[in-house]
C-alpha cells in the first residue's frame, strides 16, 4: 500500500534529485509499407507513423501533468529500414530518411530511430545500400537516428561491416562539420543489439515485436547518488542493498507511466528500460554515484568494481519492480551526457582505456566520446572491433558512438547542448591497425555462443 512517506519521498526525488521518465518510445512496424516504388513507400511510411503516433506527445503531456512526473522525451522507433527498403538505391534511402524526419516533425517528437541494418552475419543488398546512405541521411535530417548491428555472440563479428562503419563515421563527421560533427551523435554501432530499446540513438522496433508497442526508459542517477550519500559509512553489501531498493522505486514509477500510456493509447505495453541515464545537469551523473561510493574521481583504480556493483544492483532492483524489463537496463556512461564524466575526462582522471574497461560491466559501451577529427578510419575501426569483442565475448550488449570532431584535436571540445551535452576531445592511441582490419571476413563466434 502506498503511504504518505512514499508519496513525499517520490516528490522529493522529482524536485530535488532530477528523477524523471527519460522517454516514452512508441515502436511501430513498417513491414506492411514496403513497395518497389520509393515514392509510394515514403507516402506509406509517413501516413502510418503520423496516424499511429498522432496522440503520443499529447498523451505524454497529459500523464506528466496528472501525475507530476517529468517525461522528458517522446520518441518513435520503427522497423530497421533496410528490411523495408527493398532494392532501392542509396539516394532512395536518403528519401526515406527525410520522410522519417518529416513524420517526426509533424508529431513533435525529438528523435525517431530505426534507420539501420542488422549485418552481424553478412550483408544483403538492402543493408549495403542503407549503410552507404547513412552520412547523407544523417547530415540532411535533424531527428533521424541510425544504428547498425555488426556482431553477436551467436554469429561472431562481421569485420567487413566494421570496416564500412569506420568510413561511414568519418564521412558523417565531415558532412556535419559545420555543426561540430553532430551527425555522429546520431549513429551507433552495436553488438548483441536489443530489439526493444527505447533510448536513442540505438532504438528500433524489432521484427519479433507486436504491431505497435510502448516502451519506457527511466532515469535516476541523482536519486541513487543521494541515497548513497545518506547511507554514510556502510559496507559494500549494505550499499548494494540500498541501490537495489532505490532502483526498485525508480522502476515502479516507470512501470506506472508505461502502463498508463499503454492504456490511454490502447497500445500494447512492451518493456521498462531501467537504465540510469545521466544528463549534463548538476546532480544527475553516474560518475558522481561512483565517487560517492568512495572514489576520489571517476577513472581512479576501483572504478570498474564500483560500476559493476552499481550495474548489478540496479538490475536486481529493477526486475522486481516490473514483469517486463528490457532494452539496455543498467548504468549508462556516455562522456558528453554526464557532468561527472566530462569533469573526469577533462582532468585526465578518466582515460580512454579506463572507459573501455568500464564497458565490460556496464550497459552500453563507448558512448558519446569525442576524438580528434584527424583520426584515420582504420583506428576508428580498431576501436569498434575492440569494443564489439567485449560484447561478443561477454554475451552482452555493447556499442560504440564516437564523434571524430572535424578540425578539432586534443585540448579542444564540442558542445551540442541539451541532453547531448559537451565533450572534451579525448586522446587516443593513433597507431595503425590497417592491415588487421583489411583482412576482412568474420571473426568466428566464441564457443559459448553455441547454446542450441
Amino acid at each position: 500500500m502506498i503511504n504518505l512517506s512514499d508519496i513525499l519521498e517520490t516528490i522529493n526525488m522529482i524536485k530535488e534529485e532530477n528523477l524523471d521518465i527519460r522517454t516514452i518510445t512508441m515502436g511501430i512496424t513498417l513491414l506492411d509499407c514496403a513497395s518497389d516504388d520509393c515514392n509510394v513507400l515514403c507516402d506509406r511510411i509517413y501516413d502510418k507513423i503520423t496516424k499511429t503516433a498522432e496522440k503520443l506527445v499529447s498523451t505524454g503531456v497529459d500523464i506528466e501533468k496528472e501525475y507530476g512526473i517529468p517525461i522528458i522525451n517522446k520518441r518513435v522507433s520503427v522497423t530497421p529500414v533496410s528490411l523495408i527498403g527493398g532494392s532501392h538505391s542509396p539516394d532512395d534511402y536518403v528519401k526515406i530518411a527525410k520522410t522519417l524526419d518529416k513524420a517526426a516533425d509533424t508529431l513533435g517528437i525529438n528523435f525517431i530511430g530505426g534507420y539501420g541494418a542488422l549485418v552481424e552475419k553478412g550483408f544483403s543488398n538492402n543493408s549495403l545500400n542503407l549503410i552507404k546512405s547513412i552520412p547523407e541521411a544523417l547530415s540532411s535530417t535533424k531527428m533521424v537516428c541510425s544504428s547498425v548491428n555488426v556482431a553477436s555472440t551467436k554469429a561472431g563479428i562481421n569485420m567487413d561491416a566494421i570496416a564500412m562503419m569506420g568510413d561511414t563515421i568519418l564521412k558523417t563527421a565531415y558532412l556535419t562539420k559545420d555543426e561540430q560533427s553532430i551527425g555522429c551523435a546520431k549513429l551507433v554501432v552495436f553488438a548483441n543489439v536489443p530489439q526493444d530499446n527505447p533510448f536513442m540513438a540505438g532504438a528500433f522496433h524489432g521484427i519479433g515485436e507486436a504491431e505497435t508497442v510502448i516502451n519506457v526508459g527511466v532515469s535516476g542517477p541523482g536519486v541513487v547518488s543521494s541515497a548513497i550519500k545518506r547511507a554514510g559509512d556502510c559496507d559494500l553489501s549494505q550499499l548494494a542493498e540500498i541501490i537495489k531498493k532505490t532502483a526498485f522505486k525508480i522502476t515502479r514509477m516507470g512501470q506506472l507511466v508505461a502502463t498508463e500510456a499503454s492504456r490511454r493509447l490502447n497500445i500494447l505495453f512492451g518493456i521498462v528500460d531501467l537504465s540510469l541515464a545521466p544528463t549534463p545537469a548538476v546532480g544527475d551523473s553516474v560518475a558522481h554515484i561512483l565517487e560517492n561510493m568512495g572514489l576520489e574521481q571517476c577513472g581512479a583504480h576501483g572504478t570498474v568494481a564500483a560500476l559493476a556493483l552499481l550495474n548489478d544492483a540496479v538490475k536486481k532492483g529493477g526486475v522486481m519492480a516490473s514483469s517486463h524489463v528490457g532494452g539496455l537496463s543498467g548504468a549508462f556512461i556516455p562522456v558528453s551526457e554526464d557532468a561527472g564524466m566530462i569533469a573526469a575526462a577533462e582532468s585526465g582522471a578518466l582515460s580512454f582505456e579506463k572507459l573501455e574497461a568500464m564497458t565490460a560491466v556496464c550497459s552500453v559501451g563507448l558512448d558519446m566520446i569525442a576524438i580528434p577529427g584527424s583520426t584515420p578510419a582504420d583506428v576508428i575501426c580498431g576501436i569498434i572491433a575492440d569494443e564489439i569483442s567485449i560484447g561478443v565475448a561477454n554475451t552482452k550488449t555493447t556499442a560504440v558512438r564516437l564523434i571524430p570532431a572535424y578540425g578539432k584535436s586534443v585540448g579542444d571540445s564540442v558542445s551540442f547542448g541539451g541532453l547531448l551535452g559537451y565533450a572534451p576531445i579525448m586522446d587516443i592511441n593513433q597507431r595503425s591497425c590497417k592491415e588487421f582490419i583489411s583482412r576482412g571476413g568474420r571473426i568466428p563466434a566464441p564457443i559459448h555462443g553455441l547454446k542450441n
